[in-house]
């Protein structure tokens, strides 16, 4: 399955939006080295079913596959960025969904 695409889903606080600025300025650079794409992101999503334990942004970017995926991760250079983003928002979760189609 290394052909399919995956998203990946984040939901973050900004805390300190200083720091998570610095994240932003280079994060679309690195995204775009590993073939990424942004596809959204929304400070008030609505809420239709079960409990929503998820608070502050949501954010949603793609990669053509899985193994672009893990490299962008895996980069050293984001890594390094991403100290911002650490300093600069509580985490609660950056997942990977794989983009899988249904079964018939």
């Amino acid at each position: 399955m290394s052909d399919v695409p995956v998203y990946m889903v984040v939901n973050l606080t900004i805390e300190n939006s200083d720091e998570y600025r610095k994240y932003e300025k280079g994060f679309f650079g690195i995204l775009k080295k590993y073939g990424g794409s942004f596809v959204a992101y929304d400070d008030d999503t609505a809420h239709f079913e079960g409990s929503s334990p998820r608070e502050g942004r949501m954010i949603i970017f793609s990669f053509p596959s899985e193994e672009m995926a893990k490299s962008w991760y895996a980069d050293a250079e984001y890594q390094a960025l991403s100290e911002y983003r650490r300093a600069g928002t509580h985490l609660k979760f950056l997942s990977m969904v794989r983009g899988v189609p249904p079964r018939q």
